[in-house]
């Protein structure tokens, strides 16, 4: 494990710069050429220095991988829930993994609750704070 970050809006999978001189995890003696978001809490997550060997196994292993599982919102088994988080909880907050139909729902949810406050918003360009 190359570092271990505080608390991170970003999400497993994810890829950051790799300082320069970092060696790979799994191969000490290579020069890593990618950093890797692993394991993600609210907590922060574990960052994965790979070397181009492991770059392309992880790769590979992305492509053929079984994505299925229980969706964490609805506890349905979909084909390919996503990693996501609960806006409500904030940017850092836990990772839940979450099927397309509760994203869905939640955006549109979102969407509805903004659309509520009427259009507002498009005035103020009239208004003599305004910077834009």
């Amino acid at each position: 494990m190359a570092d271990v970050t505080g608390p991170i809006s970003s999400l497993p999978g994810s890829g950051h710069d790799c300082p320069d001189g970092t060696m790979c995890d799994d191969h000490p003696d290579r020069p890593a050429v990618a950093r890797i978001q692993g394991e993600t809490d609210s907590f922060g997550s574990e960052m994965n220095d790979i070397c181009e060997e492991r770059l392309a196994a992880y790769r590979e292993e992305m492509k053929n991988a079984d994505w299925s599982g229980t969706c964490d919102w609805c506890k349905t088994h979909k084909p390919r829930p996503r990693p996501r988080r609960d806006y409500e909880e904030g940017m850092a907050g836990r990772v839940y993994d979450v099927c397309d139909d509760c994203i869905k729902r939640v955006e549109d949810e979102g969407r509805a609750e903004l659309d509520s406050y009427g259009d507002d918003l498009d005035d103020c360009e009239n208004d003599e704070d305004y910077d834009g």
